[in-house]
């Protein structure tokens, strides 16, 4: 079938121009509005209009787009309800209908694998001559070189397999059908593998063009699909439905999963899977959407040039050594820069152009050294958390207006408030260097917050320039005109606050996210890699965690375990990097990492997905690499419950007293060790206390300390730093109450609020000084060891209020008895309430605090008193 595709496409630039695009993609769609009960999933192929080819407005190859019109919408045009919302499938069973549905279910089934089994013979087909042309690759005489074959046929055997196994494990299900048969989980991995299909697409136009020149050159070749041509049957779809039989098969399985969750209950097994393969499947159909439809993006210039917007977003621009939010917008031709121009009320916004660069003209070349570096105002970080404080103050406020009587008009004043501070958050965070130069011109620098993004713009802009780019200038006529188009062409309408999304958004999640980075392949030749983990956060993407680097490997197995705290986060994103070793590529840029990527991915963290108590497996591919991990998500709460230990052998989840009895120490022995460790070689490490340690590594010391294993001081030296700081924080964490205990925490929580400061000294050191001997020892040995990370603060990026932000909650939550009588844990979404506040402030009193001693403690009277 392939073969009549490339003997088609040396006449599809002299075809007409027709809407078929439309129509083929809207054969299948049409269905989701109102799909009969007859409806036969055995057809295959479209009717009609096969003969005709696509093409943009331009004349240049376009792909086939999903109309996302009213009626052709990316979520397929699921009903929806009075108010305008999307209705989800939702299963039409109750009663007596469970057998009834059962046996839809089934016709459902049996349809859509006979449709299957037609599809695996296409693609089939297709590799037919991929086979002998491969092998002619290698003669003296070949028909076409490896590579123009592997562009042509690119992900098609791989495509190939992955239904063959899909469709070999569906097939026993259904002949052995019965109300036990689940098949849930063969379409959740099919969904799962999506990434293929989009290699498939972004190689499109280049598998075309490649066909194309092969035809035009080479007669043999030519001869070939001649051949095939007439032997073929069925009759052979056009082109355009050829090349496209992929994505169709994404849009026939989605419209398969929409029957099957009307004829699934809801407490069936296959429920969530299939809900699950549902959402990533209509995820990939509405990107693809937005990467293919031309028409959305294109814009003709007076000159009758067309320009088409393949990217755009808001970065923040160092301009005159401040931070400006600019919306940047890249062109096929060149790269705009743009500001918001504030009009009147009631009139349209408009784009200010700062300024362009002709992407002919645009490198990535650092700074010489005599050029001069733009200072960048880096605030402290503890100026940022406390934005954050306030922010999750606002949005608790927010949440409670909302449901009290006549709050609303409140709620607007609250929203605007939080929007402002959202903005100034967003402005003010981002540090990552995104440095761009005009050969002819001067330099420009963004900040990012993630080297995900940053790899995303410079990947863009690369691949348009491997094209045969010509500069140009813009008139000031041509420039206004481009400018003006902006507003409608962009993508992304608003910057990424809260303010600006729908009540009904998820407000994502909220507590800890267990990931295991396990393996990954497809790599061509040997190197030093490792993964680094990065979740959103308040609107934009942070780094979380980092493996280990495994060196020298095609199939780097890591299998590393990391806890990552999540706040309102709702995705995922794994880059897998090349270490470099070579001292000479140190880049000029402080934050520049001169690591390679290889590739990155990211995956969307579903509630109904992530919080069962299962592990979640996932495979992201990226550039033909493929990374397997895990994936499961514990609520705040749960994870902050202090749970005595059952044995009272170890030391984690044993109380302290306890412990230093048992030990004969002032100090328990795990403190001390992990202490002595992090300050031997850990006092210099970025982030020591803020990056997460490998989970096995924290659990095997954790094991090791509560089994008094002899060899603890060799796994201590030979353990990564990261995993001892985590096995410390671990042991506080666990204690069955908080190292200030649970009877003064009230208390703690009054004397912090005093505004006098000599009455707020007085309290603070009574209630010191009112703990039990072993808590005080312990507390004051950990308050001098932060204070001598924080003097590293240069090198380490860890201040006092970071430890105190690290440390506080872990040092004073109380345990789930007595937060329960006084109401102190709040809803899993409130990170930052203000018990968590209070809990940062009250360590970072006694850090700022002059050096504390034991004896002047218990020697010091009190001239004011509380009630403790």
């Amino acid at each position: 079938m392939l073969t009549f595709y490339i003997h088609r496409v040396t006449q599809w630039s002299a075809s007409p121009t027709h809407h078929v695009l439309e129509k083929l993609s809207s054969v299948y769609l049409s269905f989701s509005v109102s799909c009969p009960p007859d409806f036969n999933y055995n057809t295959d192929g479209y009717e009609g209009d096969a003969g005709e080819d696509g093409k943009s407005q331009d004349g240049s190859e376009t792909l086939p787009f999903i109309d996302e019109s009213p009626t052709m919408s990316p979520q397929l045009c699921a009903p929806q309800g009075p108010d305008g919302e999307t209705v989800l499938p939702t299963p039409l069973l109750a009663g007596g209908d469970i057998e009834k549905g059962l046996e839809m279910k089934r016709l459902v089934l049996s349809g859509f694998l006979a449709s299957e089994e037609i599809y695996i013979n296409q693609l089939e087909a297709l590799l037919l001559p991929m086979r002998p042309l491969k092998a002619t690759a290698t003669t003296s005489q070949p028909v076409l070189t490896i590579q123009q074959v592997e562009t042509i046929f690119y992900k098609i055997q791989d495509i190939f397999e992955i239904h063959k196994e899909f469709y070999d494990a569906l097939l026993p299900s259904i002949q052995q059908w019965d109300e036990k048969v689940t098949v849930g989980h063969l379409f959740q991995k099919l969904a799962s593998q999506l990434g293929v299909y989009k290699a498939f697409v972004d190689n499109y136009k280049v598998a075309l063009e490649t066909a194309e020149k092969c035809s035009q050159a080479n007669s043999q070749f030519q001869k070939i699909s001649e051949v095939t041509t007439l032997t073929q049957s069925p009759p052979l779809l056009s082109p355009t439905a050829l090349l496209y039989k992929p994505i169709d098969r994404v849009t026939r399985s989605t419209l398969v999963l929409h029957d099957l969750l009307k004829h699934t209950p809801k407490d069936h097994p296959d429920f969530p899977l299939l809900q699950d393969a549902l959402r990533i499947s209509q995820n990939f159909l509405s990107s693809i959407n937005e990467e293919i439809d031309p028409r959305r993006t294109a814009v003709t210039t007076p000159k009758g040039e067309a320009r088409q917007l393949v990217k755009d977003g808001f970065l923040v621009e160092v301009s005159e050594s401040s931070r400006k939010l600019r919306h940047v917008f890249l062109f096929t031709d060149l790269l705009l820069c743009a500001k918001m121009k504030k009009t009147a009320v009631g009139r349209h916004q408009q784009y200010e152009c700062k300024w362009y660069i002709p992407l002919a003209d645009l490198t990535f070349q650092t700074l010489d050294d005599s050029d001069a570096c733009p200072s960048i105002q880096v605030l402290p970080e503890h100026e940022i958390e406390e934005m954050k404080i306030k922010i999750s103050v606002l949005k608790n406020e927010i949440q409670k207006e909302k449901k009290a009587p006549k709050g609303q008009s409140r709620v607007e004043r609250l929203r605007k408030k939080m929007n402002e501070q959202e903005s100034w958050l967003l402005l003010h965070s981002p540090t990552i260097p995104f440095r761009i130069h005009n050969k002819h011109g001067k330099s420009y620098l963004f900040l990012l917050s993630s080297d995900y993004e940053r790899s995303e713009w410079r990947e863009s802009i690369q691949k348009l320039q491997k094209k045969d780019l010509q500069s140009c200038v813009l008139s000031s006529v041509e420039l206004q005109v481009l400018t003006s188009s902006c507003f409608k062409l962009r993508t992304v309408h608003n910057i990424p606050v809260t303010g600006n999304k729908d009540d009904e958004e998820t407000p994502g999640l909220y507590g800890f996210l267990h990931v295991i980075v396990h393996s990954a392949k497809g790599f061509e030749q040997s190197a030093n890699l490792y993964c680094t983990l990065e979740v959103d956060s308040f609107g934009y993407f942070v780094s979380k965690a980092k493996t280990r680097v495994f060196r020298d490997t095609t199939e780097p197995q890591w299998n590393e375990e990391f806890e990552i705290e999540l706040e309102g986060s709702q995705y995922l994103r794994i880059l897998c990097y090349e270490k470099c070793y070579d001292k000479s590529m140190l880049n000029k840029d402080d934050n520049e990492i001169v690591d390679k990527i290889m590739g990155k991915g990211q995956v969307q963290l579903d509630p109904q997905t992530v919080q069962s108590k299962n592990w979640h497996m996932d495979v992201i591919e990226m550039n033909g690499i493929k990374v397997e991990f895990s994936m499961k998500f514990t609520s705040r709460d749960l994870s902050l419950k202090r749970t005595p230990s059952k044995k009272q052998s170890g030391v984690f989840g044993v109380k302290i007293n306890v412990v230093t009895k048992r030990e004969r120490s002032k100090v328990p022995y795990i403190v001390r060790q992990c202490i002595e460790e992090v300050e031997k070689r850990g006092i210099d490490e970025v982030g020591i206390y803020r990056i997460s340690g490998v989970a096995t590594d924290i659990q095997a010391l954790k094991s090791a300390f509560d089994t008094n294993t002899k060899d603890i001081l060799v796994m201590l030296s030979d353990m990564d730093i990261n995993a001892i700081a985590g096995t410390l924080k671990l042991y506080f964490r666990e204690l069955p109450e908080p190292l200030l205990t649970d009877r003064l925490y009230p208390a703690f929580m009054e004397g912090i609020a005093l505004s006098d400061p000599a009455a707020k000294e007085n309290c603070m050191m009574h209630l010191l000084r009112s703990l039990p001997d072993p808590n005080i020892m312990t507390f004051l040995t950990l308050l001098e060891h932060l204070k001598r990370v924080a003097e590293k603060e240069p090198i380490n990026k860890m201040s006092l209020h970071n430890l105190a932000t690290v440390f506080g909650p872990t040092l004073l939550r109380p345990s789930e008895s007595e937060s329960a009588k006084g109401q102190h844990i709040t809803s899993a979404s409130d990170i930052w309430s203000h018990d968590v506040m209070a809990q940062v402030q009250v360590l970072l009193y006694y850090l700022q605090h002059p050096p504390i001693s034991y004896a002047e403690l218990k020697r010091n009277t009190l001239y004011f008193s509380t009630d403790v």
